[in-house]
């Protein structure tokens, strides 16, 4: 028995250092001239028209996320829209900060006036302000070729009348009670009132008159803009004007405030995008790339920097050993994550010098237990790091990570909810990642604008013991789950990727890293290979249960036996399903054939284009 069990885990141990040799359920995708992936085939055919139209990356990457917005592929134009970008012309990657800001009068107390632990799910009052279209506005005028109408085309065509997909229009069906209670959205969602079905069926065309009308707005004022002398950025800033600060902004002003929201018109016009660098660690060699801690981003260079002291090959592919150590730095991270990530243009300053260095990954790593899960584990100090004391070690002592509540379906749907990504690259060195989210279904819709509002009030908390960097206040961005990566390697692009997701996002996108850096799969073999997923974290979206589930692990229906008693030996209580991560877009450059890589998981519907 000794004997078979051992040549049974020598076959299995065989088949996953050698996994990347198994056939894939979709082809990688391979261009010279350029690349374009998103999360569905209509948005992805609206970046090829563009790049058949002679744009870059970014033009085709605007046209993917305004498709996507109108498609309602698990956001719309109120969300919020988090980019990298590499310029070949600098060499070097740009964050975009396209996120919006809680409104006027959005304060703890007022919140827990209505005796909520958390800002709403849903509704008006779940809204920050939108910034998608500033976001898609500022990236064209600033690194895009093409003007504002020629990348709305696409868009305004879907609004015209598309035919509706299954997975969006079974989504109005199942939120028609909620879309009942907001009249702009039951009169787009709800086609057929009063009917057994009154969402749209799939394959029925689905217009949205009241969007189309909005968008054309905003190209006649670009339009007029240039019939002055305006220049193309000039023009398309005019476009972006009239959302935030002209007629669009007063009716989704009037429409929000008339459902109980709490927008003002001096909350819209104050907006505004940002710019920055992003934060990097290097891994192995790799400079990884993530937007700052008012995402979770740094959250997964956290972890890269933790795992760096093991050798994570020698493990074998998804053996015990490998899933408890990266299930521990993911918890690790996601602790410190929970605790101190926050909008950076407010105060207090997070400590993300000491959070990202390699000496505090080491005591870190240092926590990992090899036999056993560690269900207490919570932030750590990183304040030493930077040669300071932590100013909130009181909160640290009483943080606590149990949770009375067993794990639910529902909590499990929270942790993935909404976003979907955007990857774009060319042949002149353009390379764009996007998480583009917030505006999903069902959503509350502003008025006779068309547009859905963000949920992603709820991202906030309350109380400062909870996180004193993330406290809601008027003209504050929350932290988001929101999180595009890219990677250079030799001082040129490596990968760019994204998912959607929610908290399982960096969870997903830092498997597949390691899949491709330390096990050698190709980019579709990564996008589709059997993730973990752990469900000790503080929930970033839902109710008012969001504390972790110490031990609780998502694995893949086929997990052998022994690794499942092995791993309920080190304390872990497993669930399984067949697909364990959110669909993952990635491009991967393959410098030495002078050509493109492209993956596009099968775990959804998003799709990908390259010529």
């Amino acid at each position: 028995m000794k004997i078979r069990n051992l040549f049974l885990l020598f076959c299995f141990s065989a088949a996953m250092l050698t996994v990347h040799s198994q056939p894939t359920q979709k082809p990688v995708l391979h261009g010279k001239h350029w690349m374009a992936i998103t999360g569905k085939p209509l948005a992805a055919t609206a970046g090829a028209t563009i790049f058949n139209q002679g744009g870059n990356a970014v033009d085709a990457a605007c046209a993917m996320l305004a498709a996507t917005c109108t498609m309602w592929d698990v956001l719309s134009w109120g969300g919020e829209t988090q980019a990298l970008i590499y310029n070949p012309k600098t060499g070097k990657v740009i964050g975009i900060n396209a996120l919006g800001v809680a409104p006027t009068g959005a304060t703890p107390a007022f919140f827990k006036g209505k005796g909520l632990n958390y800002p709403p799910e849903y509704g008006p009052l779940a809204a920050v302000t939108p910034g998608t279209p500033g976001g898609l506005c500022y990236m064209l005028a600033e690194f895009g070729t093409k003007s504002l109408k020629e990348v709305l085309a696409p868009a305004m065509q879907l609004a015209e009348g598309y035919p509706i997909e299954a997975q969006t229009a079974n989504a109005i069906e199942r939120g028609k009670a909620r879309i009942k209670e907001w009249p702009y959205s039951k009169a787009v969602f709800l086609t057929h009132p009063g009917e057994k079905r009154e969402a749209p069926e799939a394959g029925e065309i689905f217009k949205q008159l009241d969007l189309l009308q909005t968008l054309s707005k905003m190209v006649e004022a670009e339009q007029q803009a240039l019939k002055k002398g305006k220049s193309r950025k000039d023009a398309i800033y005019a476009a972006m004007d009239r959302f935030y600060k002209g007629d669009i902004a007063k009716e989704i002003v009037r429409g929000a405030r008339e459902q109980g929201g709490l927008f003002t018109e001096e909350d819209l016009a104050k907006w505004k995008v940002k710019t920055e660098e992003p934060l990097k660690v290097n891994y192995k060699g790799i400079d990884v790339y993530k937007l700052s801690q008012w995402t979770q981003g740094p959250m997964m260079l956290q972890a890269l920097n933790i795992l760096e002291n093991f050798d994570l090959k020698s493990m074998g592919y998804n053996s015990a050993r490998y899933i408890n150590t990266v299930a521990q730095a993911m918890q690790l991270s996601f602790a410190d994550r929970d605790f101190y990530y926050g909008d950076p243009a407010f105060s207090p300053e997070e400590p993300m010098k000491g959070l990202l260095s390699k000496e505090y990954a080491k005591e870190r790593a240092k926590q990992i237990n090899p036999e056993a899960n560690d269900e207490k584990a919570g932030p750590g100090d990183p304040y030493p790091f930077e040669g300071k004391t932590n100013p909130y070690s009181n909160y640290l002592s009483k943080w606590g990570v149990a949770s009375v509540t067993p794990l639910s379906d529902e909590w499990r749907e929270q942790l993935r909810l909404g976003t979907t990504s955007v990857e774009a690259a060319d042949k002149e060195g353009w390379v764009v990642s996007i998480t583009p989210s917030g505006g999903w279904l069902p959503a509350t819709i502003a008025g006779r604008t068309g547009i859905g509002m963000s949920q992603r009030m709820q991202s906030f908390v309350l109380d400062s013991s909870e996180n004193p960097f993330n406290v809601v206040e008027p003209g504050k961005q929350p932290r988001v789950t929101l999180t595009p990566t890219m990677a250079m390697k030799d001082g040129k692009p490596y990968l760019s990727f994204a998912v959607q997701g929610g908290d399982t996002q960096d969870q997903n996108l830092l498997q597949f890293f390691l899949n491709m850096v330390e096990f050698g799969m190709n980019v579709q073999e990564a996008v589709e290979a059997p993730n973990i997923n752990t469900d000790q974290l503080r929930l970033s979206l839902g109710g008012n249960d969001r504390k972790p589930k110490p031990g609780s692990l998502l694995l893949q229906s086929a997990t052998p036996d022994w690794i499942r008693k092995e791993l309920r030996k080190m304390g872990y209580k497993l669930t399984f399903e067949d697909r364990t991560s959110g669909p993952i877009n990635a491009i991967y450059f393959d410098w030495k054939h002078g050509s493109f890589w492209g993956g596009s998981s099968n775990h959804g519907e998003d799709y990908g284009i390259g010529w």
